[in-house]
């Protein structure tokens, strides 16, 4: 049985363990986006929303379709999910100063505050998964950061 067949069925037993490994960290992605935290007071969020929060986060100021782009969402979609957002008080609209026919996202205090609660219940639900691996994991772990680092960096650069 390969590396990750005890979770992943589709994974081939085939694969070479750098396939495997990339299949793994699809599988560690998926499983991490899933879990996605009800805050109290908020109810769950999608994970589209919550993608979408983050993505308003990291590029303020950004249109509807600039925000579908870096997402590959439709448009329409994101207009509902911004819609939503702002229902929320997580994100707000403004009107480009310099073009009055272009509509701007932006995340609202509260928006970054509920990204940050958000985020810091992911990490906790990683953190206690991590202490329950062994101190081998662990270290295979903590001396994999460097390189996990390096590949997003170069997949956020591709996007």
């Amino acid at each position: 049985m390969g590396v990750g067949r005890d979770y992943c069925r589709c994974m081939p037993e085939s694969l070479t363990p750098r396939a495997q490994l990339r299949v793994t960290l699809r599988e560690l992605a998926w499983t991490i986006h899933r879990r996605a935290p009800a805050r109290a007071g908020v109810g769950p969020l999608p994970t589209s929303e919550i993608a979408l929060l983050k993505q308003v986060l990291d590029g303020p100021g950004a249109t509807i379709g600039e925000l579908a782009a870096a997402l590959g969402l439709q448009q329409p979609n994101v207009s509902t999910a911004v819609r939503l957002l702002q229902q929320r008080g997580f994100v707000a609209k403004e009107t480009d100063p310099s073009d009055g026919r272009i509509v701007r996202i932006f995340a609202t205090e509260r928006g970054a505050s509920e990204h940050q609660a958000i985020t810091d219940a992911w990490t906790e639900g990683l953190a206690a998964a991590f202490d329950r691996l062994t101190p081998e994991h662990q270290d295979m772990l903590d001396n994999a950061l460097d390189a996990l680092q390096a590949l997003n960096r170069t997949l956020r650069a591709e996007s």
